[in-house]
Order: structure tokens, then sequence, then C-alpha cells
């Protein structure tokens, strides 16, 4: 894997088969940093698409930029010592940030975009989006299948229960969990 990373990204990363890299030179990678087989990165980004010391993204995984080629999405930021697992799915356009010390489990779903649709008089797909972003804390552990929608914020020290669809502000030292994710508890 650290053969491959040096020979298609000139850069020490543990790459695994059949991985696509769009854009590389938009990519900033920290060291020991793990891409795993069988995953797509977008880097047409209108900022850096950054993955920390020791980050890894698990097999099978697409990171999607930018919606539409019209505009630049804002793209990833994944801190120090955070993975994910397989078959997440990160629809940036909104920008995805991600912080320190984060672990997740498989099918993780970012989406950073939301479509109006307040309209009645025009079709959906007219009306425009919203692109606020994703932001989860530092010191997170995120269980399998969880999605994240547009605006929403995890705060650091906290849980996000399995199948849980994280749509609020959320603050630090918390237990989510739900559809819609509500706080379930504190940590103490």
């Amino acid at each position: 894997m650290l053969l491959r990373g040096l020979l298609k990204l000139r850069k020490k990363v543990f790459l695994g088969k059949n991985v696509t890299v769009l854009n590389k030179s938009n990519f900033v990678l920290g060291k020991n940093v793990t891409i795993e087989s069988y995953t797509i990165l977008d880097g047409y980004a209108s900022g850096k698409i950054v993955l920390g010391d020791n980050a890894k993204i698990g097999m099978y995984s697409k990171l999607l930029s930018t919606s539409h080629l019209a505009t630049f999405g804002k793209g990833l930021k994944m801190g120090n010592n955070s993975a994910i697992g397989d078959y997440t799915h990160f629809g940036a356009p909104g920008g995805i940030e991600i912080g320190n010390d984060v672990i997740m489990g498989s099918y993780i779903s970012f989406h950073s975009e939301n479509h109006n649709f307040s309209d009645t008089t025009k079709l959906i797909r007219e009306q425009g989006v919203t692109s606020k972003g994703i932001k989860l804390g530092n010191n997170i552990w995120v269980g399998a299948k969880v999605t994240f929608l547009d605006g929403c914020v995890v705060g650091d020290n906290s849980v996000v229960a399995a199948g849980a669809v994280v749509n609020g502000i959320y603050p630090d030292n918390s237990v989510i969990g739900g559809v819609p994710a509500r706080v379930i508890k504190k940590i103490e």
C-alpha cells in the first residue's frame, strides 16, 4: 500500500487498490494517511482537501466535493487520528469538518447541501440549494449507518448512536441518537 501511495501520489500514503484521486494537487495529506481500496476522492473544491496525520478512509468510500460543475464546493477537512469505515459517502459541497480523534463505523453519509422547496410555484430543482456545511468536534464516536445532514454540528466528546439522522446542533459531552437525532443523555 505504501509503495502504491508513493508511486501514484508521490507522498508517503498507504493507498489501497483501485483508488481514484481527482485533482491531486488540491490534497494536503498528513503522515501515515490510509485510503483503502476502491475509494474515489474528488478534489475539485474551492479549498484544500485536508486529511490529518493517521487519518483513514475505509474501502468503497466516495468524496464528492462539488455537486455541480458551475460552482465549486468547499470539500473536506479531517483531523488527526480520525478514521471512518467502509462505504462512506462524503457529499461535501457545503463543506465537512471532522475534528481530531473521531472514530466512525461503516455506511456513514454526509449531505452538506439541502434543496430549497418553499415556493410552490416552482419546481424544487429550480429553487436552488443551501450549503451550511457539517461540523464534528473532537473525540467523537459515531456508530454505523449514521446520516449527517446540512447544518448539523456535533460537540466534542460525544457519541452518535448507530442509525441516527443528525440534523441540528448538539452540545459537547452528549450521547445522541434517533430519527431525528436528539440528546439521549449527557456524558458526565
